[in-house]
């Protein structure tokens, strides 16, 4: 018999795919665009594949503290707690630095006239990028945390 537990592992790894996976390449899907009709599909895009983020972000943060409250000593083991904490600042990326940087592209994605992709477009989205890039890298830590369990 499968245990409840297991069931819970299982949900936590597949939301990992599902939820982290699309968020490694939303910067990229973006930055396919050409001009401003291509930049506004690719943001339109993006903000569907950020959907499948949020749903995978909150199954993981439910599932990984429920298997916390299952087996209480995972919160003694370092990896876990660095984890946990790595994934809460993550998830405080979002709306404290991500969402105020990435309204003024939205606004400009919306007002600007024309094809050619305006030069500010590109100084707001540098900004943008290299945060999501930052809350990319503390992903791949806590992936490997999750992998090595190194302490």
């Amino acid at each position: 018999m499968v245990s409840f537990y297991k069931i819970l592992v299982f949900i936590h790894i597949f939301s990992a795919i599902l939820g982290m996976g699309p968020g490694f390449i939303l910067t990229t899907v973006v930055k396919s665009g050409k001009n401003m009709t291509e930049l506004r599909h690719s943001y339109s895009i993006r903000h569907r594949l950020h959907i499948f983020v949020m749903v995978g972000g909150i199954l993981l943060l439910m599932t990984g503290l429920g298997m916390g409250f299952l087996n209480p000593s995972l919160f003694q083991m370092g990896w876990y707690v660095t984890s946990l904490v790595l994934f809460l600042a993550a998830l405080a990326i979002g709306p404290l630095v991500l969402s105020p940087r990435s309204k003024p592209v939205k606004a400009l994605l919306e007002s600007h006239k024309g094809e050619e992709i305006p030069e500010e477009y590109w100084s707001l989205s540098k900004i943008l990028f290299r945060f999501e890039n930052l809350e990319n890298v503390i992903f791949i830590i806590i992936i490997s945390l999750m992998i090595l369990k190194p302490f």
